[in-house]
């Protein structure tokens, strides 16, 4: 049974409770090794690329063209999973499911990486590449977000829908996925 988000309690044949601390450098469940967030490309609503920043090697580099292409790429394929609802959702007794619900592709996942997507209600979609065990993935992407929102979409010169190029998220990005 979880209490909190440290401790973990377990129950034996005996009446004796036993504690541990998850977060303990000698808890079996805790992973001395850091996880790692790989990179990050944020395309605009239109399915161009404004963003990509690779944080650590061990995916293979591509050219900008190829982000290019990987960007317009996921944003069809995003657009048409959206429009794919199974039959199960929509039957004659339930209300009509509204169209800012439905949502495409959220998680990627292979053997050496996994792809989250996150879609923001005006559309632009930020694309994380993570190790398949990164924990937390979700309060991560919410913090990028925050940044994002933060410094660039408060930047007077930024224009909608252009590349980004803001060093302050710049700095700011990579100081918090790296700090993690």
């Amino acid at each position: 049974m979880r209490l909190a988000s440290s401790l973990y309690f377990s129950y034996s044949a005996w009446p004796v409770q036993t504690c541990t601390n998850l977060h303990s450098p000698l808890s079996p469940l805790s992973n001395p090794t850091p996880r790692v967030v790989y990179s990050l490309i944020i395309i605009n609503k239109a399915g161009g690329l404004v963003y990509q920043r690779d944080f650590h090697d061990g995916l293979n580099k591509l050219s900008i063209n190829d982000y290019l292409v990987l960007a317009g790429t996921f944003h069809g394929v995003h657009a048409i999973t959206r429009s794919l609802t199974p039959s199960a959702l929509v039957t004659s007794t339930t209300p009509p499911i509204p169209r800012s619900s439905l949502t495409g592709i959220e998680v990627l996942e292979s053997a050496l990486f996994r792809l989250t997507c996150f879609q923001t209600v005006s559309g632009t979609k930020f694309l994380l590449f993570t190790e398949p065990q990164q924990p937390n993935v979700d309060v991560i992407m919410r913090r990028i977000y925050e940044l994002y929102a933060d410094y660039v979409m408060k930047n007077p010169f930024y224009q909608l829908e252009m590349p980004v190029r803001c060093e302050a998220f710049d700095r700011n990005l990579v100081g918090y996925v790296r700090a993690r």
